[in-house]
């Protein structure tokens, strides 16, 4: 496979840079049950939501045709999942990740573009130390915009001439299109199949091998 010549990586956060999954499932289950939801969030069905705006994934998974009651539900599970997140001890990241992060900022601008609420990123950088290694970020839930026009917004600011997004579902790789970028698509995540790629990595480590 050729080298993939790019001044910027952008990263997806759950199933790409780690995965809080066994955190968060008993997180979003015990806020279920506080607002009245008979609903288990098993691992599986996580994987399937996450990736998604928070209020796709409340429409998906909430039985209630009260939108406002689904949000709030929604937001219940996000303030559960980083408070439990808080007081986890688990190392979550994806075995290696440091040290792509570390190799590859040396070589290119790195950035962060998720669906995720506010507050999660940051989370992120501040429980690992990898906001050194991070040039810009945003999320879904700074401006409720979607993930491709995050991506836009956030090449267009960095003046990001050859991008580049690693991704793990078909979402992902949806808005790289709506957005006019490339996808390489992290198999080791929550996706199960891509309708198309530039370059697909199956662990973490794999990304140093192909970038330019």
């Amino acid at each position: 496979m050729s080298k993939i010549r790019t001044d910027g990586i952008i990263f997806d956060m759950d199933g790409t840079i780690w995965d809080n999954i066994p955190v968060f499932a008993g997180s979003w289950t015990r806020a279920a049950k506080e607002m009245g939801y008979d609903v288990v969030f098993t691992p599986k069905m996580l994987m399937g939501l996450f990736g998604k705006t928070m209020t796709d994934i409340a429409d998906a998974s909430i039985p209630d045709s009260d939108p406002a009651k689904r949000y709030k539900t929604l937001e219940l599970c996000e303030e559960y999942e980083m408070a439990d997140l808080a007081v986890s001890d688990m190392d979550t990241t994806y075995p290696g990740l440091e040290d792509v992060l570390e190799d590859l900022s040396k070589r290119t601008k790195l950035y962060i573009v998720s669906n995720c609420q506010a507050g999660y990123i940051e989370t992120y950088l501040e429980r690992t130390g990898h906001g050194k290694y991070f040039t810009d970020f945003i999320c879904y839930g700074d401006n409720g915009l979607g993930k491709a026009d995050n991506i836009k917004g956030l090449v267009a600011k960095n003046n990001i001439q050859h991008p580049v997004y690693l991704g793990d579902i078909q979402g992902d790789k949806d808005a790289c299109d709506k957005a006019g970028v490339d996808f390489i698509w992290a198999a080791y995540g929550y996706g199960d199949s891509i309708d198309s790629y530039v370059a697909k990595i199956d662990d973490i480590s794999e990304l140093k091998e192909i970038i330019e």
